[in-house]
């Protein structure tokens, strides 16, 4: 059976919004995208996770995914972690579900996931391999390795 094991909030401030979340339920910061400075890419952002979702707290740019304008702010899409990629997506062409986005060829070294809308207009992702943080199919929960972050540089003397 597919898992729900994502889920990706759009964010003005990504280092505030997940310094709240780690601050009050404890999560682990698995990953970053980007930074403030990043001006290329779909989003920059924090990935969070209890050790079995993988929340994404990100400030999307450049595109435009659920029609809505750069500057909604709220949950953005929820991912759906499936035993076989093919088989679903098969599912999802006959019932109609329109694709939004997908990986170019030649994309095998990144992670990337296909995006779908649902029948209410929701986007959501589906994907064969689980998100940083996010536990597998028939595992409850996985050991949180926490991202190691780069040193800051020290002050000029």
């Amino acid at each position: 059976m597919a898992k729900l094991r994502h889920i990706a909030l759009a964010a003005d401030d990504p280092t505030k919004t997940a310094e709240f979340y780690k601050e009050v339920f404890g999560f682990k910061e698995v990953g970053k995208i980007g930074g403030p400075e990043s001006t290329t890419g779909l989003a920059w952002g924090y990935y969070l996770s209890d050790g079995t979702l993988n929340l994404a707290i990100l400030k999307f740019m450049n595109v435009d995914q659920l029609g809505k304008g750069l500057d909604y702010r709220g949950v953005h899409h929820f991912g759906v972690l499936v035993e076989d990629l093919e088989e679903t997506t098969r599912k999802l062409e006959k019932v109609g579900s329109p694709c939004v986005l997908k990986p170019e060829p030649n994309t095998a070294n990144s992670y990337f996931e296909i995006k779908y809308r649902g029948p209410d207009g929701v986007v959501f992702d589906i994907t064969d391999h689980p998100w940083v943080g996010a536990a597998p199919i028939g595992v409850g929960e996985v050991e949180i390795k926490e991202r190691k972050k780069a040193r800051e540089p020290e002050p000029a003397k």
